[in-house]
């Protein structure tokens, strides 16, 4: 359930990225996971250099949808370019 459970988790995380961010951004169904996953382990691993969470401990779904939101924010630009 591990690999699914973050599969659905990185969908919506990514769908409400996607929703929260004001745009056009053309990408299907694997992007908007990739996305998810991605924004995800940013959360996590940014939180943690950060101090936000402890070594082992993951950030949350409002984390990884932060972290959507920055990587789609990235994605516009290098997108541009």
């Amino acid at each position: 359930m591990g690999i699914i459970g973050t599969i659905i988790i990185g969908l919506l995380a990514g769908l409400v990225a996607r929703f929260l961010k004001p745009g056009d951004d053309s990408m299907g169904w694997i992007m908007t996971i990739l996305l998810g996953i991605g924004g995800s382990l940013a959360a996590t691993y940014g939180g943690q250099a950060l101090g936000f969470y402890q070594a082992g401990q993951a950030a949350g779904f409002i984390g990884a949808v932060v972290g959507a939101v920055i990587l789609l924010v990235l994605y516009s630009v290098v997108k541009k370019s």
